[in-house]
């Protein structure tokens, strides 16, 4: 068994889920982290019924509207059950349940594009094809024409992990440090924690005001007695982060100040080498 450090790197302030991928999802006082990341975390997606892509708020142009979405699971999805239903609050304030026979002509007027909910089969393995096979998908994504990016003003293809609706790993981390220095670069900006939909939030012991998790890249963090997550990379952002939501506004800026300020990332990735229960208010330390 791993060993921790004496080392406090923080501590959890907030834990978030999101049952259906680029909709709004929910936050957790204690999650169960499986290897494929919290449970029940993107375990449902929308697919284009005409080109088969996933629905993603990365392309907006084409999915304007799905942050004026926001998905629940009806119970707790646990070990070894199927996968519970969620239930979704469309903008107008409608309440869809994806057991409702017609949740998809439902859904699919609310877009104004012909769409299917699928999910994950069951709760701890991944998505598969009608053949039983894993299923990969692709989704899109628009790069604004800014500074910094791979791209510019365009729109690109990309696939998703096997198996999975994420974009790009299971875990996604961020700290209250890094949110409060994007703050102090771009004061007029409202970095706040939905406009980056991470799993888990970070409060540093130390209180520093930057971007203290780079420093975890390439480590392994425990949280509380069992969880141990591997820090796998920077977590690079995209338009997502402009867009608004509730009463946050479209800002440009604030990707703007990712790129110019720190390589346009924002959190990190990690991916899952021992699962179990977190709890908001767990310790985090570097473990040995």
């Amino acid at each position: 068994m791993s060993q921790t450090t004496d080392v406090q790197l923080g501590s959890i302030g907030s834990l978030w889920r999101y049952p259906v991928k680029s909709m709004m999802g929910e936050e957790l006082n204690a999650a169960e982290v499986t290897e494929r990341g919290l449970r029940g975390d993107r375990a449902y997606a929308l697919m284009d019924r005409a080109d088969g892509k996933v629905a993603s708020a990365k392309n907006p142009r084409k999915w304007p509207s799905l942050f004026d979405f926001r998905a629940t699971f009806i119970e707790p999805p646990s070990r070894g059950a199927n996968l519970p239903p969620v239930r979704i609050v469309l903008p107008d304030g409608t309440i869809v349940s994806s057991a409702q026979r017609d949740v998809d002509q439902v859904l699919s007027r609310a877009l104004h594009r012909e769409v299917t909910l699928e999910a994950i089969a069951g709760g701890d393995v991944g998505a598969t094809s009608s053949s039983g096979n894993p299923r990969t998908a692709n989704a899109e994504e628009y790069w604004p024409d800014m500074e910094g990016l791979d791209y510019r003003d365009t729109v690109t293809d990309f696939a998703l992990p096997e198996g999975t609706f994420f974009d790009c790993a299971v875990v996604h981390l961020l700290t209250t440090a890094t949110l409060d220095r994007l703050g102090e670069l771009y004061p007029h900006g409202r970095f706040e924690v939905r406009r980056f939909r991470p799993n888990i939030v970070v409060m540093p012991a130390s209180g520093e005001r930057t971007f203290v998790e780079n420093a975890w890249v390439g480590q392994t963090l425990a949280i509380g007695d069992n969880v141990r997550l591997s820090v796998t990379g920077p977590c690079g952002r995209c338009v997502m982060t402009t867009l608004a939501q509730g009463d946050l506004p479209k800002d440009p800026e604030i990707l703007r100040t990712a790129a110019q300020h720190n390589h346009v990332h924002v959190g990190v990735y990690a991916a899952v080498a021992r699962g179990g229960t977190i709890r908001r208010g767990d310790a985090l330390r570097r473990a040995a």
